[in-house]
């Protein structure tokens, strides 16, 4: 990577330091916590410690932030770590007067520095599995798909299990597949194809054989089996009924969920994670978190939230209370749960009709399967919970729920409690976030992959209301971003440029769909780092680089705050350099 150290950078940055560029830098009264010879420095940086206060709801930096004349300058050039926690940020000479014998020391030649970044919702054992799956992200029709899942078939043994996953239940809502040229195709192996945010499944006829799955089967509330025009099940099952076949699938050995999760892990710290935040963990997941956590080999920090779908999983952990050990690679102590269904499938719960299916609202609440009881329960057995919401009525009732158990458990409000999505907002609904102290927990992808269809199912007004990042920043939200992993590309240069400019990887629109809404750098760094960490509780811990916090680390080969200014789509072509945990080098290019 960039490993020999010289003094003649060191000695150049010197310079430019003192021609300004590092401005701030030496104004900050970074101290040292009084270690020497120390196990990593990392020299010679563009390091932004986001150790300054945060912007205003408009996104005008502070007055403290290394931000002048219109252009961010990083504040620091180097960082030194010692025993998995930062001892020092500031200049390369201070730094290196902490060097001992066995010290490490690394030239970063220019690379920037960040807070460790967090994906703080994501689905980290689906994105195991896929990661063994057949790959459907980006597939554009049915029969390629299915010539994907042909070519697997062919090394498949007789009766194995295929599954294959990425497909895109919003993009193809108007023309979803069926099992007729898939069972053509693979008639001998039951087939199972996940959708891109996991609200549609796709099967074969041997996977409903197996599954036992007919005409006459109970579709769970919230859930609709597509029939075909001889009344059999067609196949394509949407929103809660993709519990039918979930059901049927056998369940992978635990040494498998192991290395897939892992694998899953390891290939969000190449891409620069330190932390996720498991959005909706039933009790194999939590089985197999505890157990790599046993066995010492998590990559990278957990932070566990509980499907409350899993009754029999909550009601233990409810008798048990959260975790407080926060120190811990594996911390439990938060709830997910499910409100409404996905906008792309027609799922989303809207206060009025869909634009493009008059007479159909989306379903929502104990019709798709929330358990209000049991989420009061844990709430006030002090666990944080995180709401799926995603139509606006969804996210009303959603508030609603929340603001009624503030008042029937006192103190329960303390707990940052979360809407995963918040993605179409009602007007009148903006400040309430806020004002109850709830945290929007979005992700910019959504908006730029959503925008082909997401206006056809709410109408030019309602649009308004969708992704909304600056209105809530503007009201005084909390926020966080994340990918929805596996359901987005979770690369941070995607979802920066996606939270900045609100144009797809492919630099549509021109100027941005529904630009107002975007966000700045610095607020798109701050949700994946900074406010992040406040969402799980450890903004004393991690969130920015300085001497005490957890030496949580990301290095990455572009300068994002620079370039928002001078060329947002050079941002999609960087690269993580390296990724620390806990002061452990985990992934280095």
């Amino acid at each position: 990577m960039f490993e020999i150290f010289t003094r003649a950078k060191a000695g150049t940055l010197a310079m430019i330091a003192a021609a300004g560029i590092l401005a701030g830098c030496s104004d900050k009264a970074i101290e040292t916590a009084g270690s020497a010879d120390v196990d990593l420095i990392l020299a010679n940086g563009r390091v932004y410690t986001l150790a300054w206060s945060d912007p205003d709801g408009e996104g005008t930096p502070a007055t403290d932030a290394p931000f002048s004349a219109g252009r961010w300058s990083p504040d620091a050039e180097a960082v030194a770590i010692d025993d998995g926690r930062i001892v020092f940020a500031g200049s390369v000479d201070e730094a290196m007067a902490l060097r001992g014998d066995e010290t490490r020391v690394v030239d970063l030649d220019g690379a920037t520095v960040l807070p460790g970044l967090v994906d703080s919702h994501s689905h980290i054992v689906e994105l195991g599995a896929k990661l063994d799956a057949v790959d459907l992200t980006d597939v554009a029709t049915e029969e390629e798909a299915v010539a994907l899942v042909a070519q697997r078939a062919k090394s498949a043994a007789e009766g194995e299990w295929i599954f294959g996953a990425g497909w895109d239940e919003g993009a193809w809502a108007n023309d979803y597949p069926d099992k007729a040229l898939l069972s053509a195709a693979v008639p001998d192996n039951p087939v199972v194809m996940r959708s891109l945010h996991g609200f549609g499944l796709w099967a074969n006829q041997a996977a409903l054989d197996a599954a036992g799955i007919t005409a006459s089967s109970i579709v769970p509330e919230g859930g609709e089996m597509r029939l075909a025009a001889d009344g059999a099940p067609s196949g394509l099952f949407l929103n809660r009924a993709t519990t039918m076949l979930d059901a049927a699938i056998p369940q992978a050995p635990l040494e498998t969920m192991k290395r897939q999760t892992r694998a899953g892990l390891m290939q969000m710290a190449r891409d620069g994670f330190v932390t996720i935040h498991e959005a909706g963990a039933d009790r194999r997941s939590m089985e197999t978190f505890e157990a790599l956590e046993a066995e010492g080999t998590l990559p990278i920090r957990v932070y566990a939230m509980l499907s409350l779908r899993d009754e029999p999983l909550m009601r233990r952990w409810i008798a048990r209370g959260p975790d407080t050990d926060a120190e811990s690679m594996l911390v439990t102590r938060a709830v997910k749960a499910y409100y409404d269904g996905a906008l792309g499938s027609r799922g989303a719960r809207l206060l009025e009709d869909y634009s493009d299916r008059p007479g159909h609202r989306g379903v929502s609440g104990g019709n798709y399967g929330f358990d209000r009881d049991l989420n009061d329960a844990a709430m006030k057995a002090g666990f944080q919970t995180g709401i799926h919401a995603i139509g606006d009525a969804g996210n009303r009732e959603a508030l609603d729920i929340l603001e009624a158990t503030f008042g029937k458990f006192p103190g329960t409000a303390a707990n940052r409690h979360r809407i995963e999505h918040a993605q179409v907002l009602a007007p009148q609904d903006l400040g309430r976030f806020a004002t109850l102290g709830v945290i929007a927990s979005m992700e910019p992808p959504h908006a730029v992959e959503d925008k082909a269809w997401a206006e056809d199912r709410l109408g030019p007004e309602r649009i308004r209301g969708a992704y909304a990042w600056r209105s809530l920043r503007r009201s005084g939200a909390a926020l966080t971003f994340n990918a929805d992993n596996p359901g987005s590309d979770h690369s941070i240069f995607y979802g920066l440029h996606s939270a900045i400019t609100r144009r797809s990887k492919d630099l549509l629109p021109d100027g941005g769909w529904y630009r107002q809404e975007a966000v700045t750098i610095e607020e798109a760094v701050r949700a994946y780092t900074s406010w992040a960490a406040f969402a799980a509780f450890r903004e004393d811990r991690t969130g920015i680089i300085a001497p005490g916090r957890w030496a949580d680390i990301t290095v990455m080969d572009i300068d994002p705050f620079a370039l928002a200014k001078d060329d947002p789509s050079a941002i999609l072509g960087g690269r993580i350099m390296m990724t620390i945990v806990n002061g452990q080098v985990v992934f280095e290019r």
